[in-house]
């Protein structure tokens, strides 16, 4: 089974790269299911119905999401699409959305996600280990195959989360940085692991945003509005092979390319 998952996508404008290259790489990896992380279509912060109803178009089977995802007057998609849009497992009770899902395989094959979120650096909210492991065990009962999608700003937790769950699930893959790391691998009991997915997103920016507006917010100290970049836009993100009987990944393989690179692939895709 493989298993695409497409890293945080930064800005609408991204989304028309993904609807190009996405049929190409499905037959070229012969994927079965596709994840994206979404908390950053809209303007670099949340993400609106209608940029979601167009990834379902797209056949993208489900979004998750992060920290960014509740911005004011766009985060009532996690009502009005709840199960299809994920936010993380780990925030307190009596917030809006759910933070894992079952979905379904043309094969017939069951996928677990779960979204989580990382404390160091960021909100202290519920911990991520605990609940996660719980929710884990509640998904193993109906199938082995589980993506985590773990949203986190330190390296070192992201590790000891992955390690934590080794055995448990098929992957924990790395987002919110929006920097790919390229340290890929399967751990020793089948889990397979990435820091960081990266980033669909303009690439000359910082992590997504405009270049002066990042370094004006860092020299001023002041209050200074993000906008997303517009040049040279890539596409991050890793492909999993995994055992559909077992659940235990098999390999990881991580993608980095622009539009024009991929174009330029030929029959590679």
């Amino acid at each position: 089974m493989n298993i695409l998952f497409i890293a945080d996508i930064v800005g609408e404008e991204t989304l028309h790269i993904i609807f190009d290259i996405l049929p190409r790489l499905r037959r070229k990896y012969s994927i079965d299911s596709v994840i994206a992380n979404v908390e950053n279509v809209d303007k670099g912060k949340g993400i609106l119905l209608k940029q979601i109803e167009r990834l379902k178009a797209a056949g993208i089977n489900c979004l998750t999401s992060g920290n960014h995802i509740w911005e004011p007057k766009k985060r009532e998609v996690l009502v009005a699409q709840a199960g299809y849009i994920l936010r993380p497992l780990n925030y307190p009770e009596g917030n809006i959305g759910i933070g894992s899902t079952i979905i379904q395989t043309t094969s017939g094959k069951k996928v677990g996600i779960i979204n989580l979120q990382g404390r160091s650096f960021m909100y202290p909210i519920n911990c991520p280990f605990t609940l996660g492991q719980k929710e884990v065990r509640r998904l193993r009962s109906e199938t082995p195959i589980i993506i985590v999608d773990f949203h986190a700003e330190a390296t070192a937790e992201k590790q000891a989360l992955a390690w934590y769950l080794d055995g448990k699930v098929s992957a924990v893959i790395g987002t919110h940085t929006h920097v790919q790391t390229a340290d890929e691998r399967i751990l020793k009991n089948g889990t397979a692991y990435i820091t960081d997915a990266g980033m669909c997103g303009p690439f000359d920016s910082v992590i997504g945003m405009d270049t002066q507006k990042a370094i004006d917010r860092f020299i001023l100290q002041t209050q200074i509005y993000y906008i997303v970049a517009k040049d040279n836009i890539r596409f991050n993100g890793v492909v999993l092979n995994i055992d559909p009987d077992t659940g235990k990944a098999l390999h990881i393989e991580r993608l980095n390319f622009s539009k024009k690179e991929f174009d330029q692939g030929g029959s590679d895709y």
